[in-house]
């Protein structure tokens, strides 16, 4: 990363009276809640959604064995699903995918209580998915779309021909974009009424994923935000959790890059 530049909000800071700071504080409390709001106006609208009712019969590699696209409800009506970009013969899964997963764990058990059970889902085989989760010490559980349409239809896999005719743009996120990599990240919504029946309700792209990136949430309070001021290289500072450099070295640790970087 550039030191100087994330620095630079840090630098020759403005300084003020604890009075001043409460006043301007208000302000900014006020746009806050301005925020929140709008955030709550939207869920209910992403929750009015209409639905499409799934008619193909997706099946996965579990560690059970293969499982229809139902059992990954595991009993519950609501099914969250993580497009984990790690494709067949990939050496390690996305530094930024990986990111978002390394929230999972800690989530799983106040998401199960809410009627919601959440799958990570891969194109890789599942020998390969479980190497790499053994690698990242995760406990979630992970099954692998390899052979299936699933990915393919969920927009976040692009085969060589589509890439090609796109001239280096795919179709992601609902329109055409480049896009570095045969595989992308992203989150689907299913619901599964109490006849059985599966349906799609929402799918979320690009920085739409930032909802499972609570560090974010928590580096956006800080005076140095998320040191990402070159949107060409967003999310260059994130590493696998087991790749990071010390802590008091992190500051002077050079950029990684990182396959899915942050877009609109």
């Amino acid at each position: 990363m550039n030191t100087a530049i994330s620095e630079a909000n840090t630098v020759n800071h403005s300084v003020v009276s604890a009075d001043r700071w409460v006043a301007e504080r208000k302000t900014l409390l006020a746009r806050e809640k301005e925020l929140t709001r709008l955030r709550d106006q939207i869920a209910r609208e992403r929750r009015a959604l209409p639905w499409v009712r799934i008619e193909k019969d997706y099946t996965f590699d579990a560690p059970e064995g293969r499982r229809a696209l139902a059992e990954l409800f595991e009993g519950r009506r609501q099914l969250l699903v993580q497009h984990f970009m790690l494709g067949p013969e990939w050496e390690q899964g996305c530094p930024s995918c990986s990111f978002m997963a390394d929230h999972i764990d800690g989530m799983n058990v106040h998401l199960a209580h809410r009627d919601v059970t959440l799958r990570v889902v891969s194109r890789a085989p599942l020998a390969e998915i479980e190497r790499f989760r053994r690698r990242m010490g995760w406990h979630f559980k992970w099954v692998s779309s390899y052979g299936s349409d699933f990915n393919h239809d969920f927009g976040v896999s692009f085969t060589p021909q589509e890439r090609a005719r796109g001239q280096g743009e795919v179709y992601y996120n609902y329109g055409m974009q480049p896009f570095p990599a045969e595989e992308a990240p992203g989150i689907s919504v299913f619901y599964k009424d109490d006849a059985g029946a599966i349906f799609h309700t929402y799918s979320t792209y690009g920085r739409g994923v930032e909802v499972m990136m609570g560090t974010y949430s928590l580096l956006d309070l800080t005076p140095r935000g998320r040191d990402e001021h070159n949107p060409a290289h967003a999310m260059d500072w994130v590493r696998h959790h087991d790749r990071y450099e010390p802590a008091a070295l992190a500051k002077t640790a050079p950029a990684a890059g990182s396959c899915c970087e942050a877009r609109d």
